[in-house]
């Protein structure tokens, strides 16, 4: 089959693993494979199989003002409809709500082409703006499918767009995890000897960090042989090592930076942690039980509560409670036979969200072609 799988780029982000996880399966099965993104290709972080197409639209940045930004995006579809007719894919796959709205316009008169859209968050918590809002409600209507990843997305979609099929795909997780780079060796940053608590993600303030320090910071002198690490880069960096600065919290957090060796670290881990206030369907959790690593999660919209199976390989709380966080990290963290136990059943997610399972499933939409509306269901 020839592919198009087009989004903003592949920098670091679980979307961006997703696109460059079924690019290079599907490459693999000697599949026809581009990837188009908006941003320019030296912004890459995730690898392609050498037998994937790559191009660069070249298109992304901001917008001075309402008139450049309606002439950027015009510039947009028009270069996405010329890439689009001039590889004649079998089927264009849209990731996240611009892009998704960029194809839809681009692909319409595009003849024998199966053009779909996928929700990567959950829309109430990521507002579009007026506009591509309206946008968003008008032309979804235009694709084959929207699929989503949870079905509290797929029902948001299906009430508030026109699209006319939204199933539920999940992301897959390649298994092993694929290493990249920068490569930073845990045990160039942690002394020997010392259990770990990870987080993997951006530095953001919808990850809710600061809560995850506080917490941690109370935990601290009741486990003196943990230390916690936030894997990964982002604007809140310099807010978070000033609180990990402070006393209670004195060489006890370490924040490597962004690196693209995550599987090194959740063998050198002990026990993942997510606090986000917000999630589409976060993939670095996903990835963490297949490592084998137990997890503790907020069980906020969307997601977690998709991937952790609570008290059988992890433990959900409810968003925001940083009492029920403590007692949920101070029980595993004392309980090295419990943690041992979810970690065995950890890695059972390397069948839920394997690569062939969920190709599968996005396979079987491209052969419909154009699938009755799935009203939040066709989960594989």
């Amino acid at each position: 089959m020839k592919i198009l799988l087009f989004t903003q780029s592949l920098a670091a982000g679980g979307t961006e693993r997703t696109v460059a996880t079924l690019a290079n399966h599907w490459a693999r099965r000697r599949w026809d494979v581009t990837v188009a993104t908006l941003a320019p290709q030296a912004e890459d972080f995730y690898g392609l199989d050498a037998a994937v197409h790559r191009v660069s639209l070249d298109l992304s940045g901001p917008s001075d003002n309402p008139v450049h930004g309606l002439l950027q995006n015009v510039r947009r579809v028009q270069a996405l409809r010329e890439l689009l007719r001039r590889t004649r894919p079998a089927v264009a796959v849209a990731m996240m709500s611009t892009p998704n709205v960029l194809l839809a316009l681009a692909s319409r008169g595009v003849p024998d082409l199966v053009a779909v859209g996928s929700e990567h968050c959950y829309p109430p918590h990521a507002p579009l703006g007026a506009l591509w809002t309206a946008l968003r409600r008008l032309t979804y209507g235009r694709l084959a499918a929207v699929v989503t990843l949870t079905s509290e997305c797929a029902r948001w979609v299906g009430a508030h767009t026109s699209a006319r099929a939204v199933p539920v795909i999940q992301n897959a997780v390649a298994h092993p995890l694929p290493a990249g780079t920068p490569s930073i060796a845990p045990d160039a940053v942690l002394p020997p000897g010392r259990k770990v608590l990870l987080a993997v993600g951006r530095l953001d303030p919808v990850k809710n960090l600061g809560m995850l320090l506080d917490v941690f910071a109370l935990l601290a002198s009741r486990h003196g042989d943990w230390d916690l690490v936030l894997l990964g880069e982002g604007p809140e960096r310099a807010a978070l090592q000033a609180r990990v600065r402070m006393p209670d919290l004195a060489g006890r957090v370490y924040l490597p930076g962004l690196a693209g060796n995550v599987a090194q670290w959740h063998a050198r881990s002990d026990l993942y942690v997510l606090t986000s206030h917000s999630e589409g369907f976060p993939n670095a959790l996903a990835e963490a039980l297949c490592n084998g690593l137990p997890a503790v999660s907020v069980d906020c919209d969307t997601g977690p509560r998709d991937i952790v199976r609570d008290g059988t390989d992890g433990l959900l709380v409810a968003p925001g409670d940083a009492a029920a966080l403590e007692r949920a990290l101070d029980g595993l963290m004392g309980d090295d036979g419990r943690r041992a136990r979810f970690a065995a059943n950890a890695v059972e997610a390397r069948r839920r969200f394997s690569i062939d399972r969920i190709a599968g499933a996005w396979e079987t939409l491209f052969r419909a072609g154009q699938p009755r509306r799935a009203g939040g269901g066709g989960q594989p």
